[in-house]
């Protein structure tokens, strides 16, 4: 069994949101990602999916993006994205998961999941496009908060499970360009990852990516990034 990830569905079945207009990579991306994902990812799988999932505006809107993914293979655990307007309450969420029967999805929010040897912690982060604001600090204070909640549920799944590694996963970049989210960096520090993925990024330039903040590897798993084919965990 493996885990993967992958990060910016960008699904609109319910919503007109054609992708291929940010280029003619998105074309179909849709059944390019499904077609990549059935080849590589088996029923007893897990894949985390890194935010941004859905362009709907409420939970009906997302209706059949998510009935999309729970008709993929493996089990799917999914964070938030800063376009994903359709996310509710952990509550809400699991009622409109149930109603619809996508029992392969689960939410990653303020808690944590043991995927063979692996304990998946994460949320969404924050990045402004220049230099930190006093609102973007309020956002990020709580985000790095909620990143510590994730993370403080790990370690006591580790306690179960020592051999599991604790990875990170983040909507957000963490640092790219001339800009890192220090917050965020620090929590990282703090907790000792080795590992962070995120997404968000597109037409990313190889130049301006960290690839190594406060001790952890940095890991861009955008699907255009990607090719639209889930990236294997080794």
């Amino acid at each position: 069994m493996s885990v993967f990830v992958i990060a910016d569905l960008h699904l609109s079945y319910s919503s007109n949101k054609p992708m291929d207009i940010f280029g003619a990579k998105w074309e179909n991306h849709a059944e390019k990602l499904r077609e990549n994902w059935q080849n590589t990812v088996k029923p007893e799988d897990t894949v985390i999916i890194a935010g941004d999932i859905s362009w709907g505006m409420r939970t009906s809107d997302a209706l059949s993006d998510l009935a999309f993914i729970q008709s993929l293979n493996g089990k799917k655990i999914i964070a938030k994205g800063n376009h994903d307007f359709w996310w509710q309450t952990m509550k809400k969420l699991y009622e409109f998961r149930d109603s619809i029967g996508a029992t392969s999805i689960d939410f990653l929010f303020n808690n944590a999941y043991l995927a063979e040897n692996f304990i998946i912690c994460g949320s969404r982060g924050w990045f402004p496009e220049n230099n930190y604001s006093p609102e973007d600090e309020k956002i990020v204070n709580r985000e790095a908060e909620r990143i510590r909640t994730s993370i403080r549920a790990g370690l006591e799944l580790q306690k179960q499970n020592p051999q599991a590694e604790l990875l990170l996963f983040l909507h957000y970049p963490p640092a790219y360009g001339g800009v890192r989210c220090e917050r965020i960096c620090e929590v990282i520090k703090e907790f000792d990852i080795k590992r962070v993925f995120y997404g968000h990024l597109h037409g990313a330039r190889k130049d301006r990516l960290f690839y190594q903040v406060a001790g952890a590897n940095l890991t861009l798993v955008a699907a255009d990034w990607l090719n639209f084919m889930p990236l294997e965990i080794e």
